[in-house]
């Protein structure tokens, strides 16, 4: 087991002592450090995949939080020697000594345009050299989670021109390939297609891969390496094109994975999460509300029963911020389409706990109400980005709000649309049969421009899915014969199963606890 050695147990005193005594220094490398890389370094070459493990996620976490809280860990230059120079291993330690700067400090222009020069060559070798390692999924997840992130994080940094010194512009205008976006998708991309992921997962269905049943691993000596990046370059280009706001282009992406199946990507709880977000969120935008109701009900209810298991997880934080996210989300599509059969018990008392309030403004047609999509909205979204250069010529503004602004605008324009439609849906829901001219008096207009209402809410009740089929989102349908609207209103399906096996636990437990009195 990784905790029984020596790194970990080694007294805190004299290194820490030595460190701040120094300040930071690149090249000094601790006892403990010099024991994790040489450690490290033996298990993937004896493709000891637990001890990795171990060593990734708790060494490597207890390691900086002792000594490398508010500094970056060692350079490589200073660790290479123990590790026999190893090109690979250098490549990456530099991918987690990147991830840990980003993550406890800020990093420079240089030092985010060295990060992509070391996805780089990492991905380069893993395209075009012979790996032959098998690494833990939650690391290959966490480098394709990182690399969006940090190109997400570049496009950011670079659209805020306005207090940008001439030597960082400089260096903008010198290294313009660093971070570029078609960079970013073209690897992601290329692994994708050279690890045969989209054939490996069809062929899995006809009984002849077991893709899914050993998590990805290749316990024939062979290397999951390209293989599982591919399947994760899926979820980071559907991530990749949320944030550029081409929603349809990302869920095509992901289309190779079956999401109402488990999967690898459920193996990783922050893939799991970062998927289940992504594709929900684009089903909202494209207004096929159903599905993505349906599936963060699923995730929902999945992190509600599990999240104690990873209270000591560094993702902890990641998985409440992305929970509180997703019911806003939920919040919004059950507000636009009123499905609530579609939710769990658990997850509707959380979610009324949360937001029952401002989703019965939400309502509302009014401006209070807007101003409650909006906020849910811009609390919820990705960060969205601009992924073109800025103008360098003078004067100098910041851009980094612009492409964030736009999806909110096109957002609250269906919103505008969906909240004129919800009067109509309010008598519907009361009448089985009402004329034209009724309620045309009732809802105040004249009859053609009630028929154009009609149409209207027939048009944004329904939805094109992803094989390209006209699904409904109504839960009120109706038609019109003559002047007459006959209304169909949709019965939920009754689950007798659920409330029978429910009411004989109940029983059981009543059955036990009178075993328990003892009579006299």
């Amino acid at each position: 087991m990784a905790s029984n050695y020596d790194y970990e147990d080694a007294p805190a005193g004299y290194e820490d002592q030595r460190r701040q005594d120094l300040g930071y220094d690149p090249n000094f490398v601790p006892d403990s450090v010099k024991s994790f890389v040489v450690h490290l370094y033996r298990h993937i070459r004896e493709k000891n995949v637990y001890e990795i493990h171990q060593m990734y996620e708790n060494s490597f976490q207890t390691l900086s939080d002792r000594l490398f809280k508010d500094t970056p860990w060692p350079s490589v230059d200073a660790v290479a020697h123990y590790v026999d120079n190893d090109h690979v291993f250098c490549l990456l330690y530099r991918e987690m000594w990147f991830r840990h700067l980003y993550a406890r400090l800020s990093p420079t222009l240089q030092q985010r345009i060295d990060s992509w020069d070391n996805y780089c060559s990492l991905f380069q070798v893993v395209l075009h050299g012979v790996v032959n390692m098998q690494l833990p999924n939650q690391w290959l997840w966490d480098m394709v989670d990182e690399f969006v992130y940090q190109f997400q994080s570049f496009c950011q940094y670079r659209a805020k021109m306005k207090n940008k010194t001439e030597q960082e512009i400089a260096l903008l205008r010198q290294y313009d390939q660093a971070w570029n976006v078609y960079g970013v998708l073209n690897f992601l991309q290329a692994l994708m297609e050279k690890s045969n992921i989209i054939q490996i997962l069809e062929q899995e269905k006809e009984g002849l891969e077991q893709f899914t049943a050993t998590d990805g691993y290749d316990y024939n000596g062979g290397s999951n390496v390209l293989k599982v990046l591919g399947y994760f370059s899926m979820v980071g280009l559907l991530r990749v094109h949320c944030l550029l706001g081409d929603y349809h282009t990302g869920l095509k992406c992901l289309l190779p994975i079956d999401i109402t199946q488990q999967g690898v990507y459920t193996s990783v709880i922050g893939s799991h999460i970062a998927t289940i977000y992504h594709y929900g969120f684009a089903n909202l935008m494209l207004r096929r509300y159903v599905e993505a109701i349906r599936e963060f009900n699923k995730i929902l209810l999945y992190i509600y029963k599990t999240k104690q298991y990873h209270q000591k997880s560094p993702q902890y934080e990641q998985i409440l911020k992305k929970n509180e996210q997703m019911y806003a989300l939920l919040a919004i599509c059950l507000s636009l389409c009123p499905q609530v059969k579609l939710v769990d018990d658990t997850v509707n008392s959380q979610l009324r706990e949360k937001y029952g309030e401002k989703m019965s403004r939400m309502q509302r047609y009014d401006d209070e109400a807007f101003a409650i999509y909006d906020e849910l909205f811009s609390y919820a979204c990705p960060k969205f980005i601009t992924p073109s250069a800025p103008s360098f010529e003078e004067p100098l503004v910041n851009y980094n709000q612009d492409a964030y602004r736009l999806q909110l605008k096109l957002f609250l324009y269906e919103v505008k649309q969906q909240q004129l439609l919800s009067g109509v849906r309010t008598f519907l829901k009361v009448y089985s049969t009402i004329s034209l001219g009724k309620l045309a008096s009732y809802m105040e207009v004249d009859e053609p421009t009630l028929r154009t209402i009609l149409l209207t809410y027939k048009h944004k009740t329904h939805a094109v899915d992803s094989d390209g089929r006209i699904i409904s989102n109504a839960d009120v349908d109706f038609y019109i014969d003559d002047d007459m609207i006959h209304v169909v209103e949709s019965k939920p399906v009754k689950r007798y199963g659920d409330y029978f096996l429910r009411q004989i636990v109940k029983l059981e437990g009543v059955i036990n606890d009178m075993d328990r009195v003892k009579l006299e």
